[in-house]
């Protein structure tokens, strides 16, 4: 049997393993060329297949919150928010300022070369904890910019 006419099979058997568990009758029915229907329906030559009933289980229903539960009014909720925003902006310009700063260090670690860098891959060792520094402040900002689009 070649690899493609298993595909189909599968299908099929997916499609009588995962529907809604009604009792019906399941025919297989293998044609000279070795090619597998599976059925319904009676085919002459059909062979009826017997398979054990599925498990289901129900899905599970979403708790309501208990009457008890505490909540926060809406002018509380606001003052809350408006705080995170505000320590959010400072967070955001804190790190702006440091990655300017980063980016100033490494522009100048760049434009040295030390005596012992003859060879270039020393020279790009000693660069890359600038870079990453650089790198680490650019995803900060990022972060923050995202959570700060979350507010809105």
């Amino acid at each position: 049997m070649k690899a493609f006419h298993f595909i189909p099979l599968f299908l099929s058997v997916s499609a009588i393993l995962g529907s809604a568990p009604a009792q019906a009758e399941i025919f297989k029915y293998v044609d000279k060329d070795g090619h597998v229907t599976y059925s319904n329906v009676p085919i002459r030559g059909a062979k009826k297949i017997n398979l054990d009933p599925l498990n289901t289980v129900p899905a599970a229903k979403p708790r309501a919150a208990p009457a008890n539960f505490p909540s926060v009014d809406a002018e509380t909720q606001r003052k809350r928010d408006d705080t995170r925003r505000k320590i959010l902006d400072d967070e955001l310009a804190t790190e702006r300022k440091q990655l300017e700063e980063a980016r100033k260090v490494l522009a100048e670690q760049e434009a040295v070369r030390q005596g012992g860098e003859r060879n270039y891959q020393k020279y790009l060792d000693r660069v890359q904890p600038y870079k990453d520094d650089v790198i680490l402040h650019e995803k900060n900002i990022d972060a923050l910019q995202k959570e700060i689009a979350n507010l809105k």
